[in-house]
C-alpha cells in the first residue's frame, strides 16, 4: 500500500496512552471491530460486549497528551509510516479525511473531519467509559474513534486477519459510522430500535453493514483520486478482515456455537460482501 507524499498531520489526533480512564468495571470479553457504544450499548443494550464494561454517558473526557512527538516519529523518515502502527494508523486517518472532504464537497455537502484518539486499557469518552476490550469504537456524541493499537495485534493473532490494509479497513469502517452521524443515518437507527425493540439487532447489522460498505467505497475512491495505491492483494486482507471479524466467526470462536439471532453486526458471508459492494462500485449510494 503506497501512499502519496505528504507529512503526516496529527492535528485531529489525541493520544491518550498512558493517561488512562477511570477503570472501566469488568473483563474477560473480546474486541468487536465496529461497536457503537453509544447505540449499541448505553441505548439498546450490547451484543457481544458486556454491557458492565461501560458507564453511562455524561463523564468529562480526560485531558489529552503531547502529539510532538508522535508528530517527530511519523515524520522522522520515510519508513516511519511502515514501522509504527500508529504512524500508520494516523497516516490513513489523514488519506480518509482528504478523500471524504473531496466527495461531500462534490455531492454539495461540508465533511467534518472526526478526532482519532490513541488509548490503552480503558478511556472515558462522551459515551462513557470504555474498556480496551470492547475493540476499535466510533462516538458519535464526541466524534471521535478510538483504538487500543493492541487490538491490532488481537486482529491478527486471534482472528487471523493478515496484512497492513486490515487495519486500514478497521478504521475505514469506524470512519464509515462517522459518516453516519453526519448523513442522519445513526440517529435515525436510534430512533427506529427505541420505536421497534424487536428489531433492534437486525437494525445495528445495518448500520454495521453499511459501515463495512462505506469503508469500500472509501478504498476504491482513495486508490481512484492517488490517495493511495491499493493492489488486488490488499484488497484481499480487507475483504479478509471484514470476514474474519463477522457475527459467526466471533461466536463459534469464542462460545463454540453460532447463534443468528443475536447478531449485531453480520456474518462473515454479509460483512465481505458489503465491502466489495462499496469497492466495486465507489458509490456511497450503493450502500443505502
Amino acid at each position: 500500500m503506497k501512499f502519496d507524499n505528504r507529512k503526516v498531520d496529527v492535528s485531529g489526533v489525541q493520544d491518550r496512552r498512558g493517561i488512562g480512564g477511570r477503570a472501566a468495571i469488568g473483563g474477560g470479553g473480546v474486541g468487536i471491530v465496529g461497536l457503537i457504544i453509544y447505540v449499541l450499548v448505553a441505548v439498546v443494550g450490547g451484543g457481544d460486549v458486556d454491557a458492565t464494561k461501560l458507564v453511562p454517558p455524561g463523564n468529562q473526557v480526560q485531558e489529552t497528551g503531547s502529539t510532538d512527538d508522535l508528530k517527530a516519529r511519523c515524520n522522522s523518515g520515510p519508513d516511519a509510516i511502515d514501522k509504527y502502527d500508529d504512524c500508520y494508523l494516523v497516516k490513513v486517518y489523514n488519506e480518509i479525511n482528504e478523500v471524504w472532504t473531496a466527495e461531500f464537497s462534490r455531492r454539495g455537502d461540508t465533511y467534518r473531519e472526526p478526532t482519532l484518539a490513541f488509548f490503552t486499557d480503558a478511556v472515558d469518552t462522551g459515551c462513557g467509559q470504555a474498556s480496551s476490550q470492547v475493540g476499535p469504537f466510533y462516538c458519535p456524541p464526541d466524534e471521535r474513534i478510538y483504538i487500543d493499537i493492541g487490538f491490532l495485534d488481537q486482529l491478527q493473532q486471534q482472528f487471523g486477519a493478515q496484512g497492513r490494509y486490515a487495519q486500514a479497513y478497521v478504521l475505514a469502517h469506524e470512519a464509515g459510522h462517522h459518516l453516519q452521524t453526519l448523513l442522519g443515518t445513526e440517529r435515525k437507527l436510534r430512533a427506529q430500535q427505541q420505536a421497534h425493540p424487536d428489531q433492534q439487532n437486525q437494525l445495528s447489522v445495518a448500520l454495521e453493514l453499511q459501515a463495512d460498505c462505506y469503508a469500500g467505497v472509501w478504498s476504491r475512491l482513495a486508490d481512484k483520486q492517488g490517495n493511495v495505491t491499493i493492489s488486488d492483494a490488499e484488497l484481499d486482507q480487507a475483504l479478509n478482515a471484514a470476514s474474519a471479524v463477522g457475527d459467526d466467526r466471533i461466536q463459534q470462536k469464542t462460545q463454540g456455537r453460532v447463534d443468528p439471532e443475536s447478531f449485531t453486526h453480520g456474518s462473515a458471508a454479509q460483512r465481505k460482501k458489503s465491502f466489495q459492494t462499496g469497492s466495486t462500485t465507489g458509490d456511497l449510494d450503493a450502500c443505502s
